[in-house]
């Protein structure tokens, strides 16, 4: 059974920094990729970033240069480093996993797996 835990969301002021962490149980990271969604209110869930074989990543172009994803494999926990963080950051951030075989993309109906999300508010 596949489980994707989020942690680390909060409430931060603009320009500060949040680590969310993605930690898995069922699977292996390290033969999988991961990505990260969020879904403010009234929106669709939009892609964020996600890592391949380890190593490779891709973010959005709303987030390039601020937030960092990578994986520890040892714990099997991926993580988004979010840094100077704007208001229109704020939404409930998710993490995914593909089936088996499966691969990341930019669209959520390429995961299976989803974790329960967990909230992060930017205030000004």
């Amino acid at each position: 059974q596949v489980q994707l835990v989020e942690s680390g969301g909060g409430s931060v002021p603009a320009g500060g920094s949040l680590r969310l962490s993605c930690a898995a149980s069922g699977f292996t990271y390290s033969r999988n990729c991961m990505g990260w969604f969020r879904q403010a209110p009234g929106k669709e869930r939009e892609w964020v970033a996600l890592i391949t074989d380890s190593t490779n990543t891709l973010y959005s172009n709303s987030v390039k240069g601020r937030f960092t994803i990578s994986q520890d494999n040892a714990k099997n926990t991926v993580y988004l480093q979010m840094a100077s963080l704007k208001l229109e950051d704020t939404a409930m951030y998710y993490c995914a996993a593909p089936g088996t075989g499966g691969y990341c993309t930019m669209r959520p109906e390429t995961y299976n797996y989803w974790g329960q999300g967990t909230q992060v508010t930017v205030s000004s």
